[in-house]
């Protein structure tokens, strides 16, 4: 009797060396064949995750404290400050966030025996990665929840002081809401985005992230319009979560080159945080907000000023504002031009830059130029109308390799140009930079924009080497 044909994975195709009888696969091939158990890259469900957590033996209820950290703009950059933060305060650190820029490995970063957080290693990697795989065995489930499994799985074998746990879509539905008392939750500035899966007004987003609040439990509010602050409110009455809220509990501002960070019994003189934009005054008074909160909320843990100040300018978070001065990109220009890279992607994000550029522009004059690639299902209208009268000239190109859809270069250029800005296609970051510089040859500067994984496509090609998809 003749069997079946098995299917064969990704990961059988490509076999790497043999171990004990048993083939080894790399984080790559793994990855691969965990994107087959579900038709759907992103399927909003807590119950598959909460499925294989209980078969993996619930690592998520053995865990660290969990700092849970949610909203539409600046998460990653919040977290980035509040992980600088506390390891100046001599804790040990794990973060997860979500999507990476180069490597799979950059979204489970774990504290080592030296208190320093890097990203996880590939053995370590594939051994979780790995382990939850077999446990599933071929269940549905989506890629980020089976990966947020595992991820959940090496924090609790790796010894830690608190846990960073970054949504990656929404809230109430993420597979990072399986924890069901975090130590804090952390809200950052919630806009209009991802509408065709949390909803169509920004009140339903809200709702939708302001699910991660749970009863009892302290909520740090960052700055919200009055609409967004309504529906948290409602949420956190109805369960009894006590709110933090920028602008009656807390504020942040810039102040004779300064960063005072101001609640009713305290006020913090602080340098400016480490990233650049008037936006970012906002993540890293939120972060500090936070740092505060934990302060009384951690045993033993004492957040000094001294480790605010090291934390704020330390803080380290790549493709927001980055300033990009060597390697092959930059090369294509001629000298005293500037290159950027920033991974904003919604109208709210588009805002936060125009201002930044703005004011680089006042302190710094240059012609600004964009390189622009966008997924298909983002307002490239309400982003790129935000730089109207600010640049000269945007260049829409393509982002090789993404998960989803995106723009074709010559629809960009056509978005740019209803909203009366100069534009044309090319079919590479390297073509548009060396247009950008045949139409200006003096100094300039020029942001890439529109995409993290456009962001993370150009941090490769300065590095050479290949991404790992997302």
């Amino acid at each position: 009797m003749t069997s079946a044909p098995r299917r064969v994975s990704c990961g059988e195709k490509n076999r790497g060396p043999e171990k004990e009888g048993r083939a080894i696969l790399t984080s790559d091939q793994l990855l691969a064949d965990l994107k087959l158990l579900h038709p759907k890259l992103i399927d909003l469900s807590l119950g598959r995750v909460e499925r294989l957590l209980a078969k993996l033996g619930n690592p998520h209820k053995s865990l660290a404290p969990v700092v849970h950290i949610a909203g539409t703009n600046g998460k990653g950059s919040t977290t980035a400050y509040l992980k600088a933060i506390l390891m100046a305060a001599g804790l040990r650190v794990h973060v997860y966030t979500s999507p990476h820029l180069v490597r799979f490995h950059e979204r489970i970063a774990l504290a080592g025996a030296d208190g320093v957080t890097r990203p996880i290693a590939e053995d370590v990697l594939v051994d979780v990665l790995s382990r939850t795989q077999a446990v599933n065995d071929g269940d549905d489930i989506t890629q980020f929840e089976i990966t947020t499994a595992a991820a959940l799985l090496a924090f609790s074998e790796h010894p830690a002081d608190v846990i960073l746990l970054e949504v990656g879509l929404g809230g109430r539905l993420d597979a990072t809401n399986v924890i069901e008392s975090p130590v804090l939750t952390v809200l950052t500035p919630i806009s209009y985005d991802h509408a065709d899966k949390l909803g169509s007004t920004v009140e339903l987003i809200a709702a939708e992230k302001a699910g991660i609040l749970k009863p009892g439990v302290r909520c740090i509010v960052s700055q919200q319009d009055d609409a967004v602050n309504e529906v948290i409110a409602r949420e956190a009455a109805r369960l009894k979560a006590s709110l933090v809220v920028w602008g009656s509990a807390y504020d942040a501002y810039e102040q004779r080159g300064r960063l005072v960070v101001q609640s009713a019994d305290q006020l913090l003189d602080l340098p400016l945080p480490a990233l650049i934009g008037p936006h970012q005054i906002i993540n890293a008074g939120t972060a500090v907000a936070a740092a505060l909160e934990l302060d009384g909320l951690l045993d033993g843990v004492k957040v000094s000023e001294d480790a605010i100040e090291r934390g704020l300018t330390e803080a380290r978070w790549p493709a927001r504002m980055q300033r990009i001065d060597s390697g092959p990109l930059p090369s294509l220009l001629k000298p005293a031009s500037e290159l950027w890279l920033d991974g904003g992607h919604n109208p709210a994000a588009g805002r936060f830059l125009a201002e930044t550029l703005a004011d680089l522009e006042e302190r710094a004059p240059k012609p600004l130029y964009l390189v622009v690639g966008m997924l298909g299902l983002k307002d490239a209208a309400g982003f790129l109308g935000a730089f109207r009268g600010l640049a000269r000239h945007v260049v829409g190109v393509p982002i090789p390799g993404s998960h989803e859809s995106p723009f074709h270069p010559d629809a960009l250029a056509e978005i740019a140009q209803s909203v009366s800005l100069n534009a044309e296609a090319e079919a590479s970051v390297e073509a548009a930079l060396k247009r950008i510089e045949a139409i200006d040859p003096g100094p300039k500067r020029i942001l890439i924009t529109g995409s993290l994984y456009l962001a993370g496509h150009v941090l490769a090609l300065q590095e050479g080497v290949e991404p790992q998809a997302n």
